[in-house]
């Protein structure tokens, strides 16, 4: 062999740390962590490529960037999941019940799911069943092994083992979607033509062994085939799996406070709203909940009058011509409610920027009139698949606490900053205090062109690179007409929820021709940023009853005080302290009932009022109040007037004054 031949075999390895190992190609995973040491061999459960990630088995034949994973990484602890649903559970429950169809098995936040076609109906009883299968076939520690079919020869063999699904899948994925040059991505656990195969395009995991078994099954559902209602319902599973008991243990621990939590149990037990088969996905507010509501609305209200915004109505129904002309209607389209009349197709806003931009069209605008802060708690209606609806939290009937700001693009990254400012200030206040920013780039269907996307993408990241926040990328996730900064909060009990957003738009100014005289004299166009800080009021009071179980801070709380009576004869001063509690602003009811104190205690803690006040015979005489802060034992009386004035202070919302504004 020549020198220059003895050269091309040799293929150069880029590990994460930046350094370089040489290995004679071609070369696999395996070999890499083998060559790195026997911990990470035993560890690494799939690699990266370029990028891709591929089985620790497969060859790499040229230079390539290489990262080993383990299930400490979030990806590698994906693929161990993935395993777990696809070769795991699928295969429990084949053995468990041969006549079972399986159909598909993603990975979802913390865990999996497995849709199953069988007559038998699963329940909640046999999942302690399913499990110790599980764990029985990870005994077997057989090995995991990748094999290309060609489509006609899987299609075959999914049909002669009666697996339909399989096989629909296969016939109608695109060339491009499940195959390999040409051929189909199967995966064969063990050895033997009665060897359980099933179809995906991986990675996996090389050998069950590799498999923790801090895993659980935590409920059924059902779930139509290609979430299409004209289809069978199909049994789904569910289930957690992570790579220790510990994380286990610690995400079940969380599950329970978060059942305690629930905003829909909550809900129905504070008496704040109720949701009916007659009105799908949308909410009856009770006065409680609106009380709630209202105040939610009217903080943001002052938040957005202090920082300059306008405050507008848009329509509710607006024609199917200004949904084409600014693209919604063909990317859209199917998620909106539509109305006939007078021979014109009407569409019920699914959002409400192309209104906005209607407004902002009226009369000529001037760059002295940027930048221009339009606001909106804007009615929206959007078709959610029955099955996805959840409570409150995912409804067809929201309110949006939604903004856009038309300005120039030399104000991008001085609005961006006052934007993530305000955001900040409000998520503290209303108690969240960890912020994740995610950045979206260009999806693969998309408006305008990508010289618009570099400049867009290049502009919010230079933005928020500005402010000062670390954020992530997420590629292809942005929205179709400009990239956007994702805001997640994390909640009291380790959970995150994508609220707020910011998205940087050059195209709908020029599909729905927006301009403004610039200080040249010429018409520019404006650039519009698309801005929310809780998303929707249902979904955010959602997040606020579970972050504060329904016992909200007393600015916030639907019934602040409770006068409670210890006897009969205390009932006129009470009505008396009630009326100058009302008097100050405060939301007072009283608890004139022939009841013991003890009782009326606990009825209030279970209604989570916050403050209790509680007269007798002594403080009326005294004119006093005795204040017990819920659901605590400490008391302390004081004189009505002084505990007027100290509760009114305490339920007067977060300070406005005070709060910083971003410089300009």
């Amino acid at each position: 062999m020549s020198h220059a031949a003895a050269q091309s075999s040799l293929v150069n390895i880029t590990l994460p740390d930046g350094s370089v190992r040489t290995y004679e190609a071609p070369v696999t995973g395996f070999q890499i962590a083998e060559s790195i040491g026997p911990g990470l061999l035993k560890a690494a459960v799939a690699m990266k490529v370029d990028g891709t990630q591929r089985d620790l088995s497969e060859t790499i034949t040229q230079h390539a960037a290489v990262a080993l994973l383990t299930t400490r990484d979030p990806e590698g602890l994906d693929v161990m999941r993935h395993t777990t649903t696809a070769q795991v559970l699928a295969l429990a429950v084949k053995e468990i019940w041969p006549a079972a169809k399986l159909a598909i098995g993603p990975t979802i936040e913390h865990g999996f799911y497995y849709d199953v076609d069988l007559e038998y109906k699963i329940t909640p009883d046999d999942l302690p069943k399913i499990e110790a299968k599980m764990k029985e076939i990870l005994a077997r520690g057989l090995t995991v092994q990748r094999e290309m079919w060609k489509r006609d020869e899987a299609i075959a063999m999914f049909e002669s083992r009666g697996e339909s699904y399989k096989a629909e899948l296969i016939r109608n994925a695109p060339e491009d979607d499940t195959t390999e040059r040409g051929k189909i991505s199967l995966y064969r656990q063990g050895q033997g033509d009665d060897a359980f195969i099933d179809l995906c395009r991986g990675p996996h995991v090389p050998s069950l062994s590799k498999i923790s078994s801090a895993f659980k099954l935590t409920k059924l559902a059902g779930a139509y085939w290609r979430g299409d209602s004209r289809n069978k319902m199909l049994q789904r599973i569910y289930g957690v799996s992570f790579a220790n008991d510990k994380e286990l243990k610690a995400y079940l621990t969380m599950m329970e406070e978060a059942e305690k939590r629930d905003h829909r149990k909550l809900g129905r037990q504070l008496d704040l709203f109720h949701l009916q088969e007659e009105a799908i996905g949308q909410v009856f507010w009770h006065p409680y909940g609106w009380t709630l509501y209202r105040e939610l609305e009217n903080y943001i209200r002052q938040k957005l009058e202090r920082e300059d915004y306008q405050e507008v109505k848009t329509p509710m129904l607006v024609d199917r011509a200004l949904w084409e002309a600014s693209g919604h209607w063909e990317k859209f389209g199917e998620n909106m409610f539509t109305s006939e009349a007078e021979e014109r197709t009407l569409a019920i806003k699914p959002m409400n920027c192309p209104c906005h931009v209607q407004i902002f069209r009226q009369g000529i605008k001037s760059y002295r009139d940027l930048p221009l802060r339009m606001a909106e708690f804007g009615s929206c209606h959007r078709y959610e698949p029955s099955g996805a609806l959840h409570g409150i939290m995912r409804v067809r009937g929201f309110t949006q606490d939604d903004a856009h700001i038309f300005c120039m693009e030399s104000q991008i990254l001085s609005e961006t900053e006052k934007f993530c400012a305000l955001l900040q200030e409000v998520y503290q206040e209303l108690g969240f205090t960890e912020i994740a920013v995610k950045l979206s780039t260009r999806p693969e269907k998309r408006a305008g062109t990508d010289e618009t996307w570099d400049k867009a993408e290049r502009s919010l990241a230079e933005a928020v690179e500005a402010v000062g926040l670390p954020y992530e990328v997420q590629p292809g996730e942005g929205a179709f007409y400009g990239p956007k900064l994702e805001f997640q909060l994390k909640d009291c009990i380790g959970r995150t929820w994508q609220c707020g957003t910011l998205q940087l738009d050059f195209v709908l100014p020029e599909r729905l021709d927006a301009s403004y005289i610039g200080e040249d004299g010429e018409k520019h166009r404006p650039v519009m940023l698309h801005r929310a800080i809780l998303g929707s009021f249902e979904r955010f009071l959602g997040i606020l009853i579970e972050q504060h179980a329904g016992r909200f801070p007393l600015w916030l709380a639907p019934v602040q005080v409770v006068v409670a009576t210890i006897v009969d004869d205390a009932a006129p001063y009470a009505e008396q302290a009630a009326a100058a509690l009302r008097a100050a602003g405060l939301r007072v009811e009283t608890d004139l009932r022939n009841e013991k104190i003890n009782r009326k205690v606990v009825d209030h803690i279970e209604s989570r009022v916050p403050v209790l006040a509680v007269v007798g015979r002594r403080e009326a005489e005294e004119g006093k109040l005795v204040l017990r802060r819920l659901p605590g034992r400490e008391q302390e009386a004081l004189p009505l007037a002084e505990a007027v004035a100290m509760l009114r202070r305490e339920s007067t919302a977060p300070d406005l004054s005070s709060a910083p504004v971003a410089a300009e």
